[in-house]
């Protein structure tokens, strides 16, 4: 037999891969403790509404989750795998990894309630059941089940269809215990004098968890022959089958004459509410409560190892975990499951812990249904499932789910709530490269072409204005300080793209520029920077970096300010300034950078050299007051500086520099001085310390580029940081106006 053919053999179906442990885990422990006192405390009538309510938001998720799962390829992961091909592996993984663990931590419970329920049989002669033997038993169990999921699947899975005869004849039993002794009118409603509950929504979300655990079934996607055929109708199938005879019990229940009203709703009574009721007591009913529990316990120890499993293969988890031993089992996964499992036994009985693993279930389902009506709300091409849901159905499905979350415990929920958040931003910060797309690329395309179609008719005024950016980067590591000031100008107002030139005769393959992307995003991301990123090929780089800058940007986007470090040869600084003079007719603001000790990471003192030509001054305040609304710059003193030839002019300059400040709410100093000698004497006196100077570049005429080439190396020579400022776009569309004539 072939390797595929025998993979194959080992897969399920339907029946035995979904419904089955749908069915038990919906079938389970609550139906037989809680589902009198349910009746008890609210009467046949709200008992039916509290059925068909929880139903209705298990039967949404479920379709939500079967419109998902007969969208894509389903592969391993179960829940996991369809939120994080969804919404991404961030979101995944954030609902992912409490999934894993509350699937754990469910094998430790349920095995402490079967240890319970076995331990009745204590007898009383030995007198109080000691801890050691409630936890010892409990850890036996937890054993037993881990061995028997990790060493077949199969085998596993078949043990529980004696367990579903023994369940589906408990509740024959109780059917013919009612029908063939005394009953009467069913019991609609109760009076207050009975109901001790606390209320309907009391009593629903006691009873709420009886219809959870129906995702079990998806659990197993990964060992499924055909999952999109199999999980819509396993797991809509369990619902509907739990629903039907979830309403079916409580008639029972409202018409028998062998219970009284007090017994219904002490919550003591429980089991009792069956065996008192059923044919043959509890020798049936017994056998079977111990199965359901024991079914759970499966459904968690087969369904946990598999979500590690799929967060391996993703990354998120050590790869050692997604390896499969020769029957197919992710036996490793498995054993390190009923490790955790049997390791929480010293918790005790986990009363404390169950709300919030319920709480986080439920946060799992919240997730599905939002994931089913964002799919269908962003409509892409590629979405195309055949069982079809409206986006208003999930969204209702999602609101239900976050209700119930704060029947249960609102501070439950808030936990539950704050840790799916944290990892949902501890594995953004992470910066993971998934293989797959997913649906928040779609939402966001789908965002930005509004916000586009919006801008298409508008004109962006001096009030809009705001740095869209395109930096020339030869090397992420040498050009920190350049991307470093663009990340201070552009932060929360701007727009960063990153380009990287390649000299090439030719296109380059899209691998290579691929890989080069990919680097060059995983080096900013490590330095904590938010920018875009292109590779482009080119025959010359100064040509295609008046090319490339001369149509870039998208729709009214378009980029409106060139940075670039300023080369330190000759032959490079004037094919730049040729370059500058290119862009200077295209209205590109130029942006020059010079430094010869890094960019300072909190400075103190921003220099402004203002000379009153070309509009400069204006980009350069602006500039400056970009950069002060970083927080780590935030105390940076801004000081206007120019020099003049005599004292009257001084005095004007001055006092008409000083009134156009409150008009542009800036808060600088203003230094005017008078002085006749060598301008870089001046500057070096005063600005050596800055931690920025700011110049204006002057118009690039052709033939003079050496002679400005020369000036600007003077300029910079022994200053910090210098920032050449060169405003070629149209004055109205700064909002600072500071256009004083010498």
């Amino acid at each position: 037999m072939s390797k595929n053919a025998l993979s194959s053999s080992r897969k399920f179906g339907t029946f035995l891969g979904v419904y089955t442990p749908s069915i038990l885990t919906i079938l389970g422990l609550v139906m037989y403790l809680r589902f009198g006192w349910v009746v008890g405390n609210v009467g046949l009538g709200w008992t039916m509404v509290i059925v068909i309510l929880a139903s209705s938001i298990t039967f949404i998720t479920g379709l939500s989750a079967s419109a998902i799962a007969t969208n894509i390829q389903v592969g391993v992961g179960g829940e996991y795998f369809l939120i994080s091909r969804s919404l991404g592996m961030e979101t995944g993984g954030a609902v992912g990894i409490p999934l894993y663990f509350c699937r754990t931590l469910s094998v430790t419970f349920y095995c402490f309630g079967l240890a319970e329920a076995i331990l009745i049989f204590w007898p009383l002669a030995w007198g109080a059941i000691p801890s050691f033997a409630l936890q010892g038993l409990t850890a036996v169990l937890i054993i037993l089940v881990t061995l028997l999921s990790g060493k077949s699947a199969a085998l596993t899975l078949k043990a529980q269809i004696p367990i579903m005869i023994l369940v589906g004849l408990s509740i024959l039993a109780l059917a013919v215990g009612v029908l063939t002794n005394e009953t009467h009118a069913p019991l609609m409603n109760v009076s207050d004098s009975t109901n001790e509950s606390g209320g309907f929504w009391f009593v629903f979300a006691v009873f709420f968890p009886a219809v959870t655990g129906f995702t079990a079934g998806i659990g197993m996607s990964g060992d499924l022959k055909r999952p999109r055929k199999s999980i819509p109708k396993g797991t809509l199938g369990a619902v509907l089958t739990g629903a039907l005879i979830y309403l079916i019990i409580p008639i029972l229940f409202a018409i028998t004459g062998l219970l009284t009203i007090e017994q219904l709703t002490d919550e003591d009574f429980g089991l009792k509410s069956w065996t008192s009721v059923a044919l043959f007591g509890g020798l049936l009913v017994i056998p079977a409560v111990w199965g359901a529990i024991l079914s759970s316990a499966f459904g968690s120890i087969l369904g946990g190892p598999r979500v590690l499993q799929a967060l391996s293969i993703d990354g998120l988890a050590p790869k050692f975990l997604s390896k499969l031993s020769k029957t197919g089992q992710p036996t490793k996964a498995t054993w390190i499951t009923g490790a955790i499992a049997l390791l929480a036994v010293s918790l005790g009985s986990l009363n404390t812990i169950a709300q919030l693993v319920s709480i986080l279930f439920l946060t799992l389902y919240v997730t599905i249904n939002f994931s089913a009506a964002l799919e269908v709300l962003v409509s892409e091409p590629s979405y195309r499932p055949k069982i079809k849901v409206p986006w208003y159905v999930s969204i209702l499905g999602a609101a239900g789910a976050i209700g119930v979350m704060f029947l249960i415990s609102p501070w439950a929920c808030l936990i539950a709530l704050f840790i799916v958040a944290g990892l949902y931003i501890w594995l953004r910060s992470k910066s993971l490269e998934q293989q797959w797309g997913d649906v928040s690329v779609g939402f966001w395309i789908k965002v930005a072409r509004y916000a586009l179609l919006q801008l298409k008719d508008r004109s962006i005024y001096r009030r809009n204005w705001r740095p869209l950016m395109l930096i020339f980067v030869k090397n992420v590591e040498k050009d920190l300080s350049l991307i470093k000031l663009g990340e201070l100008l552009g932060q929360n107002h701007g727009i960063l793209t990153l380009a990287h030139l390649i000299s090439s005769d030719g296109s380059i393959e899209d691998d290579k520029r691929r890989a080069i992307e990919t680097e060059m995003r995983m080096r900013i991301a490590h330095h904590g920077f938010q920018a875009f990123i292109e590779v482009h090929s080119v025959v010359d780089f100064h040509e295609g970096f008046v090319k490339i800058s001369k149509g870039h940007g998208l729709a009214g986007l378009r980029t409106n300010t060139i940075m670039f470090d300023w080369s330190h040869d000759k032959e490079g600084q004037i094919k730049e300034l040729k370059a500058i003079g290119a862009l200077r007719k295209m209205d590109k603001n130029i942006i020059l950078l010079n430094t010869n000790s890094g960019l300072t990471q909190r400075g103190k003192m921003i220099d402004i050299w203002w000379r009153g030509q070309q509009n400069n001054g204006d980009l350069m305040l602006m500039c400056a007051y970009l950069i002060k609304l970083n927080l780590e710059w935030e105390n940076a003193q801004i000081r206007i500086l120019s020099v003049i030839k005599n004292e009257e002019d001084k005095i004007r300059l001055h006092d008409g520099i000083e009134k156009l400040l409150p008009k542009a709410r800036i808060k600088a100093s203003v230094h005017v001085f008078v002085y006749d000698g060598i301008f870089k004497d001046i500057l070096y006196e005063n600005s050596r310390e800055s931690d920025i100077v700011f110049m204006g570049l002057p118009e690039i005429q052709a033939g003079n580029e050496f002679q400005i080439a020369k000036n600007l190396d003077i300029l910079c020579d022994g200053l910090k940081s210098t920032v050449f400022v060169q405003n070629n776009g149209m004055s109205h569309t700064l909002p600072i106006l500071l256009h004083v004539q010498d």
